[in-house]
This record gives structure tokens, C-alpha cells and sequence, in this order.
């Protein structure tokens, strides 16, 4: 007979597991016939949001890991695709092809700086960020870095992207644009500055990555080839 095949057993287990897992002393016991210890539990735990984090990091800190990714691809701020008809005509369209390039490899090379402050985040988890993830549904592991890391990671981000599209004359070729745009519609604070737009297109990008891959352990826990993984969402699913 199997353990989880009912669909109130599984909310039982899952509710014995956090709470065990908040008093801070979880008996084996309890669920031996899953074989899941308080220590599994955290070392399934911590491996899901190292390999999510790593994974997304490899992904978008390399050449074209936004350029060539349409689902995070950094293009024009929206007032500026509005007019790029009218900006083309006054002989700016190749400027603003090579805006979208500049902006992307900005944020190529800012991203992989999130590493060691995402890695920080999961060796400095609690029991109750740990109850959050377990509870919080299906995007809870990127929420858990969203609010440990989306300051700090804007305040790493935002100088290395000024020093790229500095080093590239964007800020400059931006800013004229955008002078020209203004003049037509008000422009929002975070599209005011290139290195304002980029890193919060950056964090946005790195953050959907993570929730892609926390989609797929989720989907399935096996193939995450971890077995401290496997034990703790195969648990939840």
C-alpha cells in the first residue's frame, strides 16, 4: 500500500514535517516510513536553492546568456520602442539596435556577482525561511531569495552595469535618446538612467531564471540528481 497515495495523507505528512521542523526537533520516528530526518530536510533544502541559484547564474553570466534569451532579454525601455518609428526616422536606428546589445552584455556581466550573495543566503537560512519555502507554494524558493538578496544584489549590480555602459558610450548615447523621448512623455524614474533600467532588468531576468529552475525540481525532484533533494520534494509533491 502506498504511504501517499491519498491526497490528505500527503497534507498530514507535510504538516507533522514543518512543524517538527519549527520546534527544532524532529523525531525520525515520526516518518520513518519516509526515512526523512531533520537533517535531510535541511540538506535537501539547502541543495535545491544552491543548484537553482548556480544554474541561473551559469545561465545568464556569460556572452549572450540575455542577448540570444528572449525570455529575459533586455530590450528597449517601453516609451523608447514606442517611438523608435520616429527616432528611426531622424537616423537613430542603429543606435538603438546597439542600445539593446549594450544593455544586455551590461547585465551579462553583472550577474555573475549574484553568486556569492545568493550562496550566502542559503548557508544563512533559518528554520523559518525553511517553513516559508515548505509552505509557500510553488514560487517560494525564489521568493526567498527575492527578499534576501534584491537589495544587496541592486547595490552590486548597479556599478558594474554604469562602468560597462560607460566604458561602451551607452550612458551617453541613452541619455540623448531619451532626452528626445522625454520631450514627447514623462519618463519613469527607474528608465531615467541606463544603469537604473539594466540592473533592475537584470535582477528581474535572474530572478525569472531561478523560478524556472525551481519550477523544474519541483516537476521532478529525481531528476535534480540529488537524493537529499529528491527526498524532501518528492515529500512535498
Amino acid at each position: 500500500m502506498n504511504l501517499f497515495s491519498n491526497a490528505n495523507t500527503k497534507k498530514a505528512v507535510k504538516t507533522l514535517f514543518v512543524t517538527s521542523l519549527l520546534a527544532g526537533s524532529f523525531s525520525v520516528s515520526a516518518l520513518s516510513f519516509s526515512d526523512l530526518s531533520n537533517q535531510d530536510a535541511s540538506a535537501g533544502l539547502k541543495a535545491a536553492l544552491d543548484k537553482g541559484s548556480v544554474a541561473a547564474v551559469a545561465k545568464l553570466g556569460v556572452e549572450n546568456g540575455f542577448l540570444n534569451n528572449d525570455k529575459v532579454k533586455i530590450q528597449l525601455p517601453g516609451l523608447l520602442e514606442q517611438a523608435r518609428p520616429i527616432l528611426k526616422m531622424t537616423g537613430k536606428g542603429q543606435q538603438l539596435d546597439d542600445l539593446v546589445v549594450s544593455m544586455n552584455r551590461a547585465a551579462e556581466a553583472a550577474v555573475p556577482m549574484a553568486k556569492p550573495l545568493l550562496v550566502n543566503a542559503v548557508k544563512s537560512m533559518t528554520l523559518t525561511d525553511a517553513k516559508n519555502i515548505l509552505t509557500g507554494g510553488e514560487t517560494s524558493v525564489t521568493d526567498f531569495f527575492k527578499q534576501k538578496t534584491a537589495t544587496p544584489l541592486a547595490q552590486q549590480f548597479r556599478p558594474i552595469v554604469k562602468g560597462v555602459t560607460d566604458k561602451a558610450g551607452l550612458s551617453a548615447k541613452y541619455n540623448s535618446v531619451m532626452g528626445q523621448v522625454q520631450k514627447l512623455s514623462a519618463v519613469s524614474d527607474q528608465e531615467a538612467t541606463v544603469e537604473g533600467y539594466v540592473t533592475q532588468k537584470a535582477l528581474d531576468g535572474l530572478y525569472l531564471m531561478i523560478a524556472e529552475e525551481e519550477k523544474a525540481i519541483r516537476q521532478d525532484p529525481l531528476g535534480a540528481g540529488s537524493k537529499a533533494i529528491s527526498k524532501v520534494f518528492s515529500l512535498l509533491k
